[in-house]
């Protein structure tokens, strides 16, 4: 069961309790999967019973009390428990990481993208800055993953203030500047061009239409990089850039090209060269993989199925929260779950290929697929040789 058919799973959950007179609220859209979190335990975990306790005028835990029945008779679902306020933490039966890696297969470079932002327009307004542009570059891909299409806009400065020189860094073309200006929640309060004073008048003859929201608008305004990262070389510099948090300033040094397990972007590329390598290893000993479920006790092999269902998330995080570096810290994440899991995908010595390890390497497979997935919209090259 992927995290797509899970949610699908809890929203019926809602609907059976709702039908049964247990609820009355009205059952959402959408029901939010995760992998559990601190104190959690499972599978995936659902916070839907805190959005449903203020509509149902009951505590969130008795809301999951309520639905942790519906949930547990449900296909696929062995076991729920309930932790903190109401959370409800869902253990799968068997074909879960199977499903997950079908799922994978399936959708490719696909998997993860939604359509939380379908048909919207995401104004980004940003200075004329390296890092501001490497991270309105990361965005534009990343919001597009969820539907969503972004427009970038550079602030006017000062006059006195040059524009920098460019650089093949940020790799889409600075969109127009004519955007309004606009004072909305969360935006920055500099100017970015007066407002147009030639804007044609309504005509009184023409019936009346309703007036539009204009979309609201982000200004990037990232800590700027304490001197030219371009030395680094361009997925180096952009890692730099786009790893840490807006809020903290990049580290600009030669680390980033150290090939050692302390560089966590050494460890991303080379955890994909590592699935491709172990593909090519396994079709000389005639094995290809086949999706099937990895036992817990397997080291790394929860955690990378973790990872993995995990990534839808962090994708609609990142582009609602325009934090390109929740997706670069998952992908560390995801990586070193792989490089945890690599050992146990081959057989050694004179042991013979067999259905677990076809498992095994299906598994790492779709990990390969996510970490050049993810490395693609970073703007990173991911090398099946390193």
């Amino acid at each position: 069961m992927t995290p797509v058919e899970l949610s699908r799973t809890v929203l019926r959950a809602v609907r059976r309790a709702v039908d049964e007179g247990e609820l009355s609220v009205v059952v959402p859209v959408r029901a939010v999967v995760t992998p559990p979190g601190p104190g959690g335990c499972g599978d995936y975990a659902t916070n839907i019973a805190l959005q449903l306790a203020r509509p149902a005028g009951r505590p969130a835990r008795q809301v999951a009390e309520i639905l942790r029945p519906h949930l547990t008779r449900s296909e696929g679902v062995a076991d729920v428990a309930i932790t903190g306020p109401g959370f409800l933490n869902i253990r799968l039966g068997g074909g879960a990481g199977a499903s997950l890696v079908r799922e994978i297969q399936r959708r490719r470079d696909a998997y993860g993208h939604g359509d939380i932002l379908a048909g919207q327009i995401v104004p980004l307004r940003i200075p004329y800055d390296i890092r501001a542009e490497v991270v309105a570059d990361t965005l534009v891909r990343i919001v597009a993953t969820q539907g969503g299409r972004a427009e970038v806009h550079h602030i006017h400065i000062h006059r006195s203030c040059a524009e920098p020189a460019g650089t093949d860094l940020s790799r889409a073309e600075p969109a127009g500047t004519d955007l309004p200006q606009a004072k909305t929640a969360g935006t920055d309060p500099s100017p970015a061009e007066p407002p147009r004073t030639n804007a044609p008048q309504a005509d009184p003859a023409r019936p009346h239409r309703l007036h539009r929201p204009r979309p609201q608008i982000t200004t990037l305004r990232p800590t700027p990089a304490p001197e030219d990262p371009t030395p680094l070389g361009p997925d180096a510099a952009r890692w730099a850039l786009l790893h840490p948090a807006a809020h903290d300033r990049p580290r600009i040094s030669a680390d980033h090209l150290l090939q050692r397990e302390s560089n966590p972007l050494f460890r991303v590329r080379y955890a994909h060269a590592r699935t491709r390598a172990l593909i090519r290893n396994a079709a000389a000993l005639g094995c290809t993989g086949d999706p099937g479920d990895v036992p817990e006790d397997v080291p790394g092999g929860g955690e990378l199925v973790g990872a993995l269902a995990g990534y839808p998330a962090v994708l609609t995080q990142a582009a609602l929260h325009r934090a390109p570096d929740r997706l670069a810290r998952h992908l560390v994440t995801t990586a070193d779950a792989l490089l945890a899991f690599q050992h146990t995908v081959l057989p050694l010595g004179d042991e013979k290929p067999s259905a677990a390890h076809r498992a095994r390497l299906a598994l790492a497979e779709a990990a390969g697929t996510v970490l050049a997935g993810g490395l693609s919209l970073l703007g990173i090259s991911a090398p099946d040789y390193l």
